[in-house]
């Protein structure tokens, strides 16, 4: 059953509150792997060798395959369920064909570098722990997209949770067991794969009760066919972000890669910097991922249930786009003003000292400049999918990667260092969604009305008396570098609480409907 319209605040809802759960672990995972393992050369390798099977979910998984993956199977679901359950089965079946040779060809690879150049921080070895990873959670975003597209969004949504419990059990529990620190990153690589069984084995579970598996395949070819070739223009389209994580993954990686000098000059970024990248880069997913995906999520089977509806298609969107902006706008201005406070809650102790805080919270600045913009990549992106336009937002990606890559590689020799990675990424965003905004015209007269307008100027009042009163909370705290962990925690507490009152007072008095569509009310 496709979702319906009344349902997608409701599903918003489910996925953000399980969303919200399993980012708390992901800190907490994080959390770990900062004071065990430090921000140095071996966090660096870690977080590199994860970017494959990451971008690899992000492209084949709950990103581009997905995206050609749901209006297909929704589209089948009520035209003839025989089919779509072949498209399924078809689907799964050639991801994991595809997704296994791949594995197979890059461990041989992996090995024949790992011979050639054994690496102290042990990057091959991790990489060849880690690939195996990514046909596995490929088929959980696939199996994830078959769940909510028949409105089941809380077994996927939950899903991370078991990673994220995974790696902090290998993290902690194995602390001090090994001699080499990389001997111990590579059990935490080890415990993802382990995950990565689990969460497959949860997801068939949470579909026990729904009939989407055939043998007979046969009459689902040709639907199969047809997603194939709009898959890898979709790749492109969607994954923008992803392919641009990769590219700031790799430019960081450059010196546990290939050394500290490039054409006989000394490298402006040092063999950590992967590892804080990662490290603010989490911090910037946790309001993206708890509330911007979720709508991107949550919207993407109703748009495309709605494509052959111009006037309904419309009202979604821009249903869509006032609830990221909501929530997103006051969430990149919070995220800017606390990012030296919450970095040091999350990440310091241990072997992370404040001097990577400072760098982590740096680094941060950039990013937080442009949640609002990444939660509006989601739903704009998806809604060119649902109608089956998939030549616009390529054209559109393919020059923002470019000016990303350009940027990157001038930013990074500035006094931004790694930093300018960050901005990079935050301003390719924002001139994506401009010009996303503007062609999405041809699938919606009117993508923002006066209701979109007025929404957008009070959630931007409202977040600057929010900005106001947290700039006065962290001015007139203590500097937090000296200060215990429950100290830091409890300044951290009273300045997202301060920011959450105001905020939520200009809201009320402002008479804004996304807080009652936020909280289940009808609005």
């Amino acid at each position: 059953m496709v979702p319906s319209k009344d349902n997608l605040e409701k599903n918003t809802r489910t996925v953000w509150s399980i969303t919200l759960l399993s980012r708390f672990a992901g800190l907490g995972r994080d959390a770990a792997i900062s004071r065990y393992f430090g921000a140095g050369a071996v966090s660096s390798a870690f977080f590199f060798a994860f970017l494959l099977p990451n971008l690899a979910r992000r492209l084949f998984g709950e990103g581009a395959l997905s995206a050609a993956f749901v209006p297909a199977y929704t589209k089948l679901l009520d035209e003839s369920p025989e089919r779509a359950k072949a498209l399924a089965s078809l689907t799964i079946a050639r991801l994991i064909m595809l997704l296994g040779g791949v594995v197979l060809v890059g461990e041989l690879l992996l090995w024949a570098l790992l011979w050639w150049s054994p690496s102290t921080d042990g990057l091959f070895g991790l990489m060849m722990i880690l690939l195996p990873y990514m046909p596995l959670v490929c088929v959980v975003a696939i199996l994830g997209g078959i769940l909510q597209t028949h409105g089941r969004f809380g077994p996927t949504a939950a899903a991370p949770i078991i990673l994220n419990a995974c790696m902090i059990a290998a993290t902690i529990l194995f602390a001090g067991v090994f001699v080499e620190v990389t001997h111990h990153m590579m059990l935490v690589g080890i415990g993802v794969v382990v995950a990565g069984v689990l969460q497959v084995a949860w997801s068939v579970h949470a579909l026990r009760k729904t009939s989407w598996w055939s043998r007979e395949t046969d009459c689902g070819k040709e639907d199969f066919e047809m997603m194939v070739r709009k898959l890898i223009p979709t790749i492109i389209g969607l994954g923008t972000m992803q392919l641009n994580t990769f590219l700031d993954g790799l430019i960081a990686s450059y010196p546990i890669l290939f050394g500290a000098t490039i054409f006989g000059v000394a490298y402006p970024l040092g063999e950590g910097a992967n590892a804080s990248l990662n490290f603010a880069a989490r911090l910037y997913q946790f309001p993206l991922g708890v509330f911007g995906i979720a709508v991107g999520t949550a919207i993407f089977p109703l748009l495309a249930s709605l494509a052959t509806n111009r006037v309904e298609f419309g009202n979604t969107l821009r249903r869509g786009l006032r609830l990221v902006v909501f929530i997103g706008l006051p969430a990149s201005a919070g995220l800017m003003l606390v990012r030296d406070i919450l970095s040091g809650v999350v990440y310091q102790g241990g072997l992370f000292t404040s001097g990577d805080t400072t760098e982590v919270s740096f680094i941060l600045l950039g990013y937080g400049t442009a949640i609002w913009a990444y939660s509006m990549t989601q739903v704009l992106t998806r809604a060119f999918y649902a109608v089956d336009d998939i030549r616009t937002p390529v054209k559109i990606a393919v020059r923002m990667v470019a000016l990303n890559l350009i940027l990157n590689m001038l930013l990074i020799w500035t006094p931004l260092g790694t930093a300018g990675l960050a901005w990079s990424t935050a301003f390719c965003a924002v001139v994506q969604v401009c010009i996303l905004m503007r062609v999405i015209r041809k699938h919606v007269d009117v993508p923002a009305d006066h209701a979109v307008v007025r929404s957008w100027m009070k959630t931007t009042f409202a977040t600057f008396a929010m900005s106001i009163g947290v700039w006065g909370a962290v001015t007139y705290c203590p500097d937090v570098v000296n200060l215990s962990w429950w100290e830091s925690l409890g300044i951290l507490t009273i300045c997202v609480s301060v920011g959450i009152l105001i905020f939520g007072i200009c809201v009320h008095f402002l008479g804004m409907e996304e807080r009652k569509w936020i909280f289940g009310s009808r609005g």
